[in-house]
């Protein structure tokens, strides 16, 4: 996608696209860039931001010694090891990754002010306060027994890391109470399709 030069503006409707890992959410993101809508993927990002001469990179390899890689920048597998069922190490990289992503997104806005519609795609946007941000919060969900088996099919994924995932998650009962819309993918592809289409019509021609 082409990022447009700064604005100055808001967009007329920033939709926060949030759920938990295995729900579907970069899948329901990708359709919502084939309807043109600008999307900012904050998981995109972070691995930006991880890469050699990422913003990132020099902070965490201060903060969390042997998470580099040789060429400067982050070993992700070592990272996840450092954090992993350490709620203070885990704090801590949260705090120096967070505002960087931020940024990044306020970026994103300003580049796209005269847009009609936006997506903030942000995994722990409501753990972060991020909804605060947004006109329209959407929920991509599935039933439990889904999420896992997608989330456990992923290659290196064990139980453990699964459950410390889901540890610093929302549950997803709530961020479903706390969503304007919800939509779930466990339906099919075809009908997480025509969600997004009509919610994309929809918030084009409101406010």
């Amino acid at each position: 996608m082409n990022e447009a030069q700064p604005s100055g503006g808001r967009p007329k409707t920033i939709l926060g696209l949030t759920g938990s890992i295995g729900m579907g959410k970069s899948a329901t993101a990708a359709l919502f860039a084939k309807h043109g809508v600008p999307v900012h993927d904050s998981d995109a990002a972070v691995h930006r931001l991880y890469e050699s001469g990422g913003t990132a990179a020099e902070a965490i390899g201060a903060a969390f010694p042997g998470s580099l890689r040789p060429d400067g920048g982050v070993d992700r597998e070592a990272l996840r090891k450092a954090v992993l069922g350490n709620a203070e190490a885990l704090q801590r990289l949260e705090a120096l990754v967070h505002p960087l992503v931020a940024e990044e997104s306020r970026a994103f806005l300003g580049r796209h002010g005269d847009a009609p519609l936006v997506v903030l795609d942000i995994p722990l946007l409501f753990e972060t306060g991020a909804e605060k941000r947004c006109d329209t919060v959407v929920v991509v969900s599935a039933p439990a027994e889904v999420q896992r088996a997608r989330v456990l099919a992923r290659p290196g994924m064990t139980e453990a890391a699964f459950a410390a995932i889901l540890a610093k998650q929302m549950p997803d009962a709530e961020k479903r109470r706390r969503a304007d819309v919800v939509i779930d993918t466990s339906r099919g592809f075809t009908h997480a399709e025509a969600e997004v289409a009509a919610l994309v019509a929809r918030l084009r021609d409101s406010r």
